[in-house]
């Protein structure tokens, strides 16, 4: 690793490990995940557009029976152990779902496909999710400004391993070694978070303001202490802050502007034809452009654009990015416009906007980032998957077409930036409140307070 390479990235030596294991975490979690999208989305359609909306439901009460589940493992572990309990119970579920594939292949029907679909949905939310919990848990505010569209050019790799490899391993292996592939990289994964969660944190240079890690850094004994608090800590600290209710709302209508296009995206590519394996392959071929245009913005700008910018501005781009989308597309509505638009979105949403919804976290108590996130990161959009399947599906029902849908998005995507907006500032008022971090082992419990929350910060 040369100095030319870092000066680039914007890395001092020391960070260069955490970094390096972050983003093969990252790496190994979207492998996984991307090995099986394009059959969910197939299997989906096997039930027809409007089954693919009631599932949108079932998923969303799943992520609410779930979360008091992994709130009380927050509770109750410590991080690592969280973290392993988490990702062993769907590598386990993943080796069950393979034996049901091998043993049992005539059961494999509608139904069975529409139970994967379900369970895939929430293992993308909670995988992805804690992955980003642990990068705002490890990581201050002036890193994950730096480095955070660094940490996902890892994750970007492998949304771009995953259907390369499942290609590549589908007809030799068949297609039930591949939730075994799955499986491997997951555990790979948490053994990069084990080695991200064990790097000491290290100071900043003199002079600017704060910690390069938040006050969660092992102590002499190991791991932080387990956080404790309700299951339900999390719901009720969402409601106590106007700044956690934000990013719930922020998250809310990214929900609601993905399922537009989500779905957009089914009846356009359903109108092809009914064969599986196209429709796989079309999946596929979308999954792949959008992910090579991610990379791209990852890789040169993301860094980059939140230090320059800040992370305000950074937010609104992708609601901006939606309302030209949809104008776009209610103007030409084709699939080339169509896919043209996902690879837009999905590439500011990934390279741009996650990074920077991530710092968001970094400025909230350790009980926030796991609880309330996962909270705000699976049920809340999850909500808005339903609210968006079903104003859509109204749409259609009532023979309105493209321009009744960019009617509706845009004046909400216009909302969305305005809202982006207000979230970045208040959390640079945040920082400024908290001042530099405090120390690690005892002092790990404790975080900055929100302004915008009632007087007990827990």
């Amino acid at each position: 690793m040369t100095n030319p390479l870092l000066r680039l990235f914007k890395l001092r030596r020391d960070e260069v490990l955490p970094v390096c294991m972050a983003a093969l975490f990252f790496f190994c979690v979207l492998v996984a995940l991307m090995i099986l999208r394009p059959a969910r989305e197939a299997l989906g359609l096997r039930g027809g557009i409007d089954a693919v909306r009631w599932l949108f439901v079932g998923t969303a009460l799943i992520t609410l029976a779930v979360n008091p589940l992994f709130g009380l493992l927050v509770s109750r572990l410590p991080r690592l152990q969280f973290i392993a309990a988490t990702y062993g119970f769907f590598a386990c579920s993943l080796v069950g779902f393979h034996l049901l594939l091998v043993l049992a292949p005539e059961a494999v029907g509608v139904l069975s496909g529409q139970v994967f679909y379900v369970w895939f949905s929430v293992f993308n939310l909670f995988a992805t999710m804690l992955f980003w919990a642990l990068m705002a848990d490890r990581f201050s505010l002036e890193q994950g400004k730096r480095f955070f569209g660094l940490i996902a050019v890892g994750g970007t790799l492998g949304a771009v391993a995953g259907p390369w490899l499942a290609g590549r391993l589908a007809a030799p292996l068949g297609t039930p070694a591949l939730l075994l592939v799955s499986t491997g990289f997951l555990l790979v994964g948490l053994a990069a978070a084990w080695g991200i969660a064990r790097c000491r944190a290290t100071v900043a240079d003199a002079g600017s303001g704060e910690r390069a890690a938040p006050a969660d850094e092992p102590t002499e004994a190991g791991e932080p202490p387990p956080i404790g608090g309700s299951a339900w800590a999390g719901v009720r600290a969402l409601f106590g802050s106007r700044y956690l209710l934000g990013m719930a709302a922020y998250v809310l209508i990214l929900a609601v502007m993905s399922t537009f296009l989500y779905f957009t995206r089914l009846q356009m590519v359903a109108a092809l034809g009914d064969d599986l394996d196209l429709r796989t392959t079309m999946f596929a071929r979308i999954d792949l452009i959008t992910q090579i245009a991610t990379l791209v913005l990852q890789a040169l700008v993301a860094g980059r654009l939140m230090e320059r910018v800040g992370v305000p501005v950074t937010l609104a781009l992708l609601p901006l990015t939606t309302a030209l989308g949809f104008v776009g597309l209610a103007l030409v509505g084709s699939l080339a416009a169509l896919i043209v638009f996902e690879a837009a979105f999905r590439a500011v949403q990934r390279a741009l906007m996650r990074p920077a919804r991530e710092t968001l976290y970094t400025v909230m108590s350790r009980e926030d980032k796991y609880k309330s996130k996962a909270f705000i990161d699976t049920f809340v959009y999850r909500g808005g998957d339903v609210l968006g399947a079903q104003v859509e599906g109204l749409l259609g029902r009532l023979g309105l077409g493209l321009a009744a849908l960019a009617s509706v998005a845009v004046p909400l995507a216009l909302s969305w930036a305005v809202l982006a907006l207000w979230l970045g500032r208040t959390q640079r008022r945040i920082a400024a409140v908290a001042g530099p971090q405090p120390g690690s082992g005892a002092d790990a419990g404790h975080a900055a307070t929100d302004p915008t929350t009632r007087s007990n910060p827990r």
